[in-house]
């Protein structure tokens, strides 16, 4: 039996409920603290303990794994309020840009803590979320809480805290690249004749279906694109604009650098 506390649940923790609940975590075995009625009346359907504030945690009730989704800026008033459970649970943080040394200061420096980079597609399960364990989270702990994390998606691990920047810029920030390319798509489209409408669908459907193939297919990537190409047809021709000098690897790894480079900053 897992034991959850969770601090706040938009989004990303409602999605994250969800799964673990759908996986077979007991109602009862789940606090959440959510402070804004709305948010906490449609959470209370789901028939777990909802409270407003962390001084109305039952007493009684000490969770293995505490669960930190406020957003960034809310973390410095909510999580040191919690911890009175440094040492007995583990704490396990998606708010973007909080660093393990950030969670020492809340929690005392022999705090067990995860921090993990999730992304938006966690809210159909189709997430991917990468943690980095500080020392003094265990092997159970780490199993436990990628077993958490699985519920919404595929689960990574990294030992250096400073890979999390790069994470953030390849998978955190990338559903953002990808829905832009369905604009760019749909914009290309159309300056090709085609109505908007018709445009806007056939580069969303081909972006998700090419999505699924990719994932439910053994082969790689770059197999996978091999095998949409002829010699000399269409496909190539615009595969010779997009894998030129100055096509989309070079813009790709600029972005991803840009995003990278801003995760530092915001943790610095």
């Amino acid at each position: 039996m897992t034991r959850l506390l969770l601090l706040g649940c938009g989004k990303m923790g409602e999605a994250m409920l969800a799964g673990w609940l759908e996986g077979g975590i007991a109602q009862g075995d789940v606090v959440i603290v959510e402070p804004h009625p709305p948010q906490a009346e449609a959470v209370r359907r789901r028939g777990v303990t909802v409270v407003a504030a962390v001084g109305e945690i039952p007493p009684a009730f000490q969770p293995d794994v505490i669960v930190l989704a406020v957003k960034p800026q809310v973390m410095d008033a909510a999580a040191p309020a919690l911890a009175r459970y440094a040492g007995k649970s583990c704490y396990l943080s998606i708010a973007a840009g909080k660093t393990l040394a950030n969670f020492a200061r809340y929690f005392g420096d022999a705090a067990a803590v995860v921090r993990a980079m999730p992304n938006t597609p966690a809210a159909v399960g189709r997430g991917i979320t990468v943690g980095c364990p500080n020392v003094h989270v265990t092997p159970a702990m780490r199993e436990t809480c990628e077993k958490l994390l699985s519920a919404v998606g595929e689960v990574g691990w990294v030992e250096d805290e400073g890979l999390i920047d790069a994470v953030t810029g390849v998978s955190g920030s990338g559903p953002a690249y990808v829905f832009h390319m369905i604009e760019a798509m749909a914009a290309a489209g159309i300056q090709q004749g085609l109505a908007p409408d018709l445009a806007m669908r056939l580069a969303r459907a081909t972006v998700c279906g090419a999505g699924e193939l990719a994932h439910q297919s053994p082969e790689s990537a770059e197999q996978l694109r091999k095998n949409v190409t002829s010699p000399n047809g269409t496909t190539q021709a615009a595969l010779d604009v997009l894998m030129a000098d100055d096509g989309l690897k070079p813009l790709m790894a600029r972005a991803v650098a840009a995003a990278t480079r801003r995760s530092r900053e915001l943790a610095g």
